[in-house]
C-alpha cells in the first residue's frame, strides 16, 4: 500500500532541484580546491552554514519546536555515515574531472543492492544480480587500461563515497517517514560541524572575498540541495526518483568544459552509459517488486 506521503511529481521536481545545486555545490569544491583552500575548511563550512542557517531561520518564526526529535541517536548514526560519505565525495571532485566524479556517484544503487543482500538479507534476483555486475564492468571501463587512466586512488575514492551514500540513502528514507526533511538536514549538520571545525587546526583561513564567498556558496548550495533530496525521499521511493539524478553528469559535464575545459575521454562514455544502464535496471526491478508487495495483501 502506497504511504500516506507519496506524492511522486513533486518528489521528482525536488529531485531535479537537489540535482542542481548539488552540481553546483560540486563545482564550487573543485574551484576552492584550485585556490588551495584545505578540504576539511570546506567540509566544515559546509556543514556550520546550513545548521546557523536553519537554527537562525527557525528561531526567527518561533519555529525551534520543529526540531524537536525522538530519535537522536539515529541522527547521530546518520551524521557519522553521512560526514565520512560526504568527506569522500567532496574529495574525489579533487582527485578527479567534475564528470567521471559524478559518473561513479550513480554505483551507489549498485551498492545498495549489494547491501541489502548482506545486512538486510533481501532475496535479490538474477536481474539486480546482472545490474550489479554490469555496473562493476562499466567502473572497469571507465578507469581505463592505460597510462592515461583515471588515477587508481581517484577512483577508489569515488567507489568509496557511492558505498557510503548508499547506507545513507537507507537512513534517510527511513528518517523521513517520521521527521521533517529540515529537522533531518539540521541534525545531519549541528552533529558533524563540531567534528569537522577540529579540522581547521592549523590552516591558513587567511581567504580574499572571492575564497570566502565560494565556502559560503558551497554551504548554501548544499544546505538547499540537501533539504531538496531529503524531501524528495520523503514524498517518493528510491527507485522513482534515482532516474533524475543522471541529469547531474549533463551539468558536471558542462562545468568541466565550461571552467576547466574538459571534456571525458572515450573511456567515459563507454563506460557512463553502462553505469546508468545498470542503475535503470535496479530502478526498474524495485518499482515492479514494490508493485507486487502492494498487490500482495489484496489478492490475500
Amino acid at each position: 500500500m502506497s504511504s500516506a506521503h507519496d506524492r511522486p511529481m513533486l518528489a521528482l521536481g525536488l529531485r531535479l532541484v537537489a540535482t542542481v545545486l548539488f552540481s553546483v555545490m560540486l563545482l564550487l569544491v573543485k574551484l576552492t580546491g584550485e585556490r588551495n583552500i584545505a578540504l576539511p575548511e570546506t567540509l566544515f563550512f559546509r556543514q556550520a552554514l546550513p545548521a546557523l542557517s536553519i537554527f537562525g531561520w527557525l528561531a526567527a518564526r518561533g519555529q525551534i519546536g520543529r526540531l524537536r526529535t525522538q530519535r537522536p541517536w539515529i541522527h547521530a548514526r546518520r551524521a557519522l555515515i553521512g560526514g565520512t560519505g560526504m568527506f569522500l565525495t567532496l574529495g574525489v571532485v579533487r582527485l578527479l574531472p567534475l564528470a567521471e566524479a559524478t559518473i561513479l556517484g550513480f554505483t551507489t544503487p549498485i551498492f545498495a543492492v549489494i547491501l541489502s543482500a548482506l545486512f538486510l538479507k533481501e532475496k535479490v534476483g538474477p536481474w539486480r544480480w546482472t545490474a550489479v555486475i554490469m555496473g562493476l564492468l562499466g567502473v572497469v571501463v571507465i578507469a581505463g587500461p592505460d597510462t592515461t587512466s583515471l588515477p587508481p586512488f581517484g577512483v577508489a575514492v569515488g567507489i568509496g563515497a557511492a558505498f557510503m551514500v548508499a547506507l545513507v540513502t537507507i537512513q534517510v528514507r527511513d528518517l523521513g517517514r517520521t521527521e521533517e526533511p529540515i529537522t533531518v538536514v539540521f541534525y545531519f549538520s549541528a552533529f558533524s560541524a563540531p567534528v569537522l571545525a577540529l579540522g581547521l587546526i592549523g590552516q591558513d583561513l587567511g581567504h580574499d572575498a572571492v575564497g570566502w564567498a565560494m565556502l559560503a556558496g558551497i554551504g548554501i548550495s548544499g544546505l538547499f540541495a540537501q533539504i531538496a533530496m531529503t524531501a524528495s525521499l520523503r514524498f517518493g521511493s528510491v527507485s522513482s526518483v534515482i532516474v533524475v539524478d543522471y541529469i547531474q553528469l549533463a551539468w558536471a559535464t558542462f562545468w568541466g568544459w565550461l571552467i576547466f575545459n574538459h571534456l571525458p575521454p572515450a573511456t567515459t562514455w563507454l563506460g557512463a552509459p553502462i553505469i546508468i544502464g545498470a542503475s535503470l535496471l535496479i530502478a526498474w526491478r524495485e518499482h515492479l517488486l514494490a508493485r507486487a508487495r502492494e498487490r500482495a495483501p489484496l489478492a490475500a
